[in-house]
């Protein structure tokens, strides 16, 4: 080292190096930006799971362009601490909290009774709420956590507002999957997965379950003006970690922290390919289709299989109580 250059120096230069390789990284771990600058004024938006994360911030660009959006959440604190940020940093007041909880049949019931209500159109639908390895759990209708509220809340949510999507349309469902589809497999012989638990297998068949739902839902709505897609945000850093311990150990995330941070995309990144699905233009007769990137990508072999789709749909119906529910609204 040169005397004339102080040793402080050369390690503020090192630092500096580093956190801009760092910084890059991420920038370009991130993928893809949705460029589209769509005004959304006139557009009425549902975004499970808004209060936070990747629902977080998708619900914040479409109230940025001029939409109206309601936050389906289930902790109503927490979403209209959210909401209020929003209308802030937006200056749209036409944001709003709704309870919305996917792990309960009867609150989802709840949540499309007020809508309906309150609303006559919905342009956009997005299925953004989830749980990620948690342990042996059940929804309060007796369905294993990670397919009660990642695929079934989100198949009778969606399902109770065909109704209103059709009469709006063109509108278009936007569903969250994963690229963990692709190593799940759908238990036929025990979906609720009562005899055999595995946190990540069971993560694992409710993304595949999503995106068997999109690809059948699809084929049911075809000439209806509703398109219907999945989407992989990537990996993101968001609070559906939290039953992950490498997140939870606070001396594990710290050490870990400089060498994963550049690598896994901030909620606002995860958000693009959502945004890329609800509204690019070039998507409106698009559907049943997989996008990673803000690209379309081929998905697993299991889930391309349409017998496989058509046998889920019909447990789905029983478990939901689907036909019960519309017989009921016929009375």
């Amino acid at each position: 080292m040169p005397p004339h250059v102080p040793r402080s120096f050369i390690y503020i230069s090192v630092a500096g190096t580093t956190f801009g390789a760092a910084y890059l990284t991420k920038d370009y771990m991130g993928g893809n930006k949705y460029k589209g600058k769509e005004d959304l004024t006139g557009k009425t938006v549902i975004v499970t799971g808004a209060n936070t994360g990747i629902g977080k911030e998708t619900a914040l660009v479409l109230a940025s362009r001029g939409a109206k959006v309601i936050l389906a959440c289930r902790d109503s604190k927490k979403c209209e601490e959210t909401r209020r940020n929003i209308v802030l940093g937006t200056r749209n007041k036409y944001v709003y909290c709704r309870k919305c909880d996917l792990a309960s049949q009867e609150s989802i019931r709840g949540f499309v009774e007020r809508f309906k209500k309150e609303h006559d159109k919905l342009d956009i639908l997005i299925n953004n709420a989830g749980v990620m390895r948690c342990p042996k759990s059940y929804t309060k209708d007796g369905i294993e956590m990670h397919l009660g509220v990642n695929h079934m809340g989100h198949f009778l949510l969606t399902n109770l507002l065909l109704d209103i999507l059709k009469d709006s349309a063109p509108a278009r469902i936007v569903n969250l999957s994963s690229t963990a589809h692709r190593r799940g497999k759908i238990n036929t012989e025990d979906l609720n997965l009562n005899k055999d638990y595995d946190p990540g297998s069971a993560y694992a068949q409710s993304k595949l379950a999503n995106i068997l739902f999109t690809r059948e839902l699809a084929n049911r709505l075809r000439g209806t003006g509703v398109t219907v897609n999945a989407v992989h945000p990537g990996i993101v850093d968001t609070e559906i970690t939290r039953h992950m311990w490498v997140f939870n150990n606070g001396f594990i995330r710290i050490l870990l922290t400089p060498f994963i941070w550049p690598f896994i995309r901030a909620p606002a990144q995860g958000a693009q390919t959502v945004l890329y699905a609800a509204l690019d233009p070039n998507l409106t007769d698009v559907t049943g289709c997989y996008f990673d990137n803000c690209e379309a990508k081929e998905v697993s072999d299991e889930a391309k299989n349409d017998n496989l789709a058509k046998w889920l749909w019909k447990v789905s119906e029983k478990w939901t109580k689907l036909h019960a529910t519309a017989q009921l609204n016929n009375v």
